[in-house]
């Protein structure tokens, strides 16, 4: 077993797995998600891990980014140093299963997306809800959520910013098996270990060919991202976004 400030590693097998420790929501920040990004790096030069696992404690897999220093009358936040290492994680080359149990928004569905399967629970919460925060998606989600549900679909979860229970994700296809919460991440490890059993140069060679080209697209869909939220991370809209948020009530924005 490894470990880090709010990152810790242990191996089963030709698996390894990774599980985000900052409970209980595990919100992500340039540091924790650079680490991650260090990380899954090392595994690719480890022979002896064949697959990956990328879990989280607590009740959340991952409720996003943190904005708990953003305020009314705060400087505008610049996403610009969390995306240079968020954008690292898609040229990872071992295949990734996430094991998502409660909340995956925002910056967190971002991060699940990451990985090539997710195993999740009829308990789960997914949402893109970043225009409910008065501003424009970011993470590569604007390639990554039309690529695995169609762009309709989509549209209409970046539109509204609804929440998705685990269920009727499985069926949309955002994740790919639904069992019961406690099994989750046990499930999430046998799927990995079911991908390990498979000859590593082929799988990786297999995941390289369907993914070719991919690494470059997100992070094209990420420069427009990031360019588009630093203006709006300006607008009264977004500090109207985020004090909904922290006062759990309906946003009342002004479109300026």
């Amino acid at each position: 077993m490894t470990s880090s400030e709010g990152i810790q590693v242990v191996r089963q097998g030709f698996v390894n797995v990774v599980t985000l420790e900052r409970p209980p929501h595990n919100f992500v920040d340039p540091k924790l998600i650079g680490e991650l990004a260090d990380t899954l790096a090392r595994m690719d030069e480890d022979h002896q891990c064949r697959a990956v696992v990328l879990a989280a404690s607590g009740r959340s897999f991952c409720a996003g980014a943190n904005f708990s220093g953003v305020n009314r009358t705060s400087e505008a936040v610049d996403p610009g140093a969390f995306y240079a290492q968020a954008m690292r994680l898609f040229r990872t080359r071992k295949p990734i299963v996430a094991a998502v149990h409660g909340a995956a928004v925002g910056a967190g569905l971002g991060l699940a997306l990451v990985a090539d399967f997710r195993v999740t629970c009829a308990e789960a919460r997914f949402s893109a809800n970043f225009t409910r925060l008065g501003f424009h998606p970011g993470f590569g989600l604007s390639v990554t959520l039309p690529r695995l549900i169609g762009e309709q679909t989509a549209a209409l979860l970046f539109y509204t910013g609804r929440r998705v229970g685990g269920a009727e994700a499985v069926t949309m296809g955002l994740a790919d098996e639904l069992v019961a919460e406690p099994d989750v991440r046990k499930r999430s490890i046998s799927l990995a270990q079911e991908i390990a059993i498979s000859s590593p140069l082929a799988v990786q060679a297999t995941r390289a060919t369907l993914r070719h080209g991919l690494a470059e697209r997100i992070a094209t869909a990420n420069e427009r991202e990031l360019e588009i939220q630093r203006v709006q991370f300006r607008s009264r809209d977004f500090q109207e976004g985020i004090a909904a948020m922290t006062e759990r009530r309906d946003p009342v924005f002004l479109g300026c």
